[in-house]
């Protein structure tokens, strides 16, 4: 009985395990940062950004994260108030700031064309795509 009860709690576990796995493995897929051509980090270190364009790109991830909204024109225009919020508060300068340019012009334009998408199923595209390039930003900036 004993080994009965062992061997099944073993099954269940496997098969919890096995599920388990396959969430984060999704999980990581729309969450993982793309590869941008012309990004590169400060020295193998991050890009200091400012207060400002970190928390807007916070509020970003939060918004792509929390709002259920199918519907390209709401999602749109909730991430073009942050995405104006960045751009009204950023200072920065040089390098940091090019290279910031480099992460936010794809973002801009996702979100421009999230704005007029009609079908669910291409905006939970767009979303994951933001997703994508949001977690790049997360990868090459820090405050």
């Amino acid at each position: 009985m004993n080994r009965l009860l062992l061997n099944s709690i073993f099954i269940v576990t496997l098969v919890l395990n096995c599920f388990s796995c396959k969430n984060e493995a999704s999980k990581l897929e729309t969450e993982s940062a793309i590869q941008i051509e012309g990004l590169t980090l400060n020295n193998n270190e991050k890009w200091i950004a400012n207060e400002e364009t970190h928390i807007g790109m916070k509020k970003i991830d939060s918004i792509l994260k929390s709002n259920p909204s199918t519907d390209g024109k709401i999602l749109g225009d909730a991430l073009s108030k942050e995405t104006s919020y960045i751009i009204k508060s950023c200072d920065m300068e040089g390098e940091a700031h090019d290279q910031l340019h480099v992460v936010l012009v794809p973002v801009l334009a996702e979100i421009t064309d999230l704005k007029d998408i009609k079908k669910p199923l291409e905006v939970k595209k767009k979303r994951t795509t933001l997703k994508q390039l949001t977690a790049t930003y997360f990868e090459y900036f820090k405050i």
